[in-house]
């Protein structure tokens, strides 16, 4: 059964895991801040992400991890080989425009990692709400986050200015889209597993 929109009910009810071939996705919680902050708190990731600070503490990723369980958000700690790699999940801050978010450690980077847990992250999505589309985004610099979404079949649509809080500044942005019949098609690309 597809819902509307997620509600704090379905997330309190359940924590859902996703398995790919080599990741674990699951529910970031208190036990992960240092993990979080060592991924985050890396300039080179943090300049990618529009609404974290430079430098990123453990006392921002307590506060993240502390304002996601209390959201309708959908994030996903990543884990290889049980160590935390990056975090991946869809942000409802616009319900009626679902956002695909991601960030992995630098060590990590190139590895297909990212394209491997944003599709199953995708998957989750389509097949848990009614959802027609969802957006992302990647900096105008940031070639690598581009491929990712493009590998997971998202199509470009315009180039916007968004600011983001580890620059201080604005900063032109890529904007995609992946539709559901887009993502339909591409459905055959993952084995990923939900517990």
């Amino acid at each position: 059964m597809l819902l509307e929109k997620p509600t704090p009910t379905l997330r309190e009810s359940r924590a859902v895991v996703l398995e790919t071939d080599r990741l674990v996705l699951r529910q970031p919680t208190l036990a992960d801040v240092k993990a979080i902050a060592r991924v985050v708190g890396d300039k080179r990731v943090s300049i990618n992400l529009r609404r974290v600070p430079h430098p990123y503490t453990q006392d921002d990723a307590i506060s993240f991890v502390t304002t996601i369980a209390a959201t309708i958000d959908t994030v996903f700690l990543v884990e290889r080989e049980r160590a935390a790699i990056g975090l991946v999940g869809v942000s409802w801050e616009n319900e009626n425009a679902p956002e695909l978010g991601y960030c992995f450690g630098v060590e990590h980077w190139g590895q297909g990692y990212a394209t491997e847990a944003a599709r199953a992250v995708i998957d989750f999505a389509f097949e848990e709400f009614a959802i027609d589309q969802l957006l992302a985004g990647a900096r105008v610099l940031n070639p690598a986050s581009r491929h990712v979404l493009e590998k997971c079949g998202f199509q470009w649509t315009g180039i916007e200015l968004h600011r983001f809080l580890a620059l201080g500044s604005s900063t032109p942005v890529d904007r995609f889209k992946l539709e559901r019949s887009v993502w339909a098609s591409l459905r055959s690309w993952s084995n990923s597993t939900r517990r």
